[in-house]
């Protein structure tokens, strides 16, 4: 009977090593803890080559396999699922991941589950959703130190055999890959500051008007760009190491995500889910820095910002979660990266036996940290008033495991390479008192650093 296989192998503190070795193979992808630097990520999970590819644009998803494809409507959540069947070989459980999917579902997806009007001009030319069924990894446990080569049943021998010499070259070469240079000209926005303080305008006279609570309203950088992605990728996880960041190669484009947010993790039955709300930047004055920490806690109007979104997300979570079970284990803790502060919750909660890791990230999607509340009425004034559409940025990076695990990301601090630009956003939750200018320089802290580290 096939069956999966794991195979040990050498842990390298940096998995860049072995990413270097199969990011030349088709569709490659690194979940990407962030490690060494980062001290907050656990796993790395990398891969290539998927057996099946589904790609949403509009109201089609095409699904690529076995040298054909088909094109589909209907959910692509639910195309997904369908790729996700049950083996008839156990697959092992204490993994995080063993074979499954991984990709990103982009924040328009979100016209899929709501109706939304289409307002925003859509510039970047990536899909909605782009997901691959990998039926082989590499994972890296960095906080046990032990790395394995996982294969599913239908992996085939020459491909494992492939990956396996792949990994040995790692092994003695932390550098097999060459990684070549790139060249970026200055980002510029898609609005000036005038037409941001408009916006906001708008937004207060939206929650003035009972129409929503917080709308979190974004704007866009862009460059041009020539060059190796992933060299691009490389130096900037080395000044803003991040738990949920992610590599993904395509045809001609490529997402590069620096996110500290996870929107949703499912390990067996349990569920969670970590908002960010509240920010101030980081400072290299050690007595400043620590103010700035201590002031974002006792931030009266930041703290109401996150509860807001709790108070969405325990909504949404308990679509899919046994009654009563959806808990709140933390409120407003500080989390500090090298570029801010943040203000993080915990919501957790326990899946149903009728529910999915899937369904539940359908039911929740896009996160309401990103969004607003009531998450409709605030996606409908985000259409409105942004000139863009978010493509990738906002939506999710991440995994459905055959073993049932997931975990994603929210597609913050993320940039799409696509058609010879390299795109950058930044944003922030609007409340009534809000101020134009402290939400604009907000909106700029979270992303300087990248914007910045690739024109040094």
């Amino acid at each position: 009977m096939p069956y999966f296989s794991v195979d040990k192998l050498p842990y390298l503190p940096d998995s860049c090593g072995y990413f270097e070795c199969v990011r030349d193979m088709p569709f490659p992808i690194w979940l990407d803890s962030g490690r060494p630097k980062s001290h907050h990520g656990r796993y790395d999970i990398i891969s290539a080559q998927p057996s099946c590819r589904l790609e949403t644009i509009g109201e089609l998803t095409s699904i690529s396999e076995a040298g054909q494809q088909q094109s589909h409507r209907g959910n692509p959540f639910d195309w997904v699922s369908s790729r996700l069947a049950p083996s008839s070989s156990q697959p092992p459980k204490d993994l995080p991941f063993c074979g499954g999917a991984m990709g990103y579902f982009g924040y328009d997806l979100g016209r899929h589950l709501e109706t939304i009007p289409s307002q925003a001009q859509q510039d970047i030319n990536l899909p909605d959703m782009h997901v691959g069924i990998y039926d082989w990894a590499i994972v890296q446990d960095h906080q046990q130190q032990q790395a394995w080569l996982i294969c599913q049943p239908a992996c085939s021998a020459s491909l494992r055999l492939d990956v396996q010499q792949r990994c040995r070259q790692a092994e003695k070469d932390n550098h097999y890959y060459r990684v070549n240079s790139f060249k970026i000209n200055d980002f510029k926005g898609l609005i000036d500051v005038d037409s941001y303080r408009d916006c906001i305008q708008k937004i207060h006279r939206y929650i003035a008007a009972g129409d929503c609570y917080q709308v979190n309203f974004t704007q866009r950088f862009s460059a041009d760009f020539e060059g190796d992605c992933y060299g691009a990728y490389k130096h900037l996880r080395s000044i803003l190491p991040s738990p949920f960041s992610a590599y993904i190669g395509l045809e001609k484009s490529a997402i590069l995500s620096f996110s500290p947010e996870r929107f949703i993790q499912v390990s067996g039955r349990h569920v969670e889910t970590k908002p960010i709300k509240g920010t101030l930047p980081r400072d290299d004055n050690p007595y400043k820095d620590q103010l700035n920490a201590e002031t974002l806690l006792a931030s009266t109007k930041d703290r109401a910002e996150n509860l807001m979104i709790v108070d969405l997300l325990r909504n949404d979570l308990s679509k899919n979660c046994e009654l009563g079970s959806v808990r709140v284990p933390s409120l407003f803790a500080l989390e500090s990266f090298p570029n801010v502060h943040h203000l993080v919750s915990t919501v957790t909660g326990t899946l149903n036996e009728q529910s999915s890791p899937i369904q539940l990230l359908k039911d929740s999607f896009p996160g309401g940290s990103i969004t607003g509340a009531p998450k409709l009425r605030a996606m409908e004034i985000i259409e409105e008033l942004e000139v863009a559409r978010r493509s990738v940025y906002c939506g999710s990076v991440g995994y459905i495991s055959a073993n049932g695990n997931m975990d994603t990301n929210i597609a913050i601090r993320t940039l799409v390479n696509e058609a010879g630009k390299m795109h950058c956003w930044g944003g922030g939750g609007i409340v009534a008192d809000s101020e134009a200018e402290s939400e604009y320089e907000e909106s700029l802290a979270k992303i300087r650093i990248l914007m910045e580290g690739l024109r040094q």
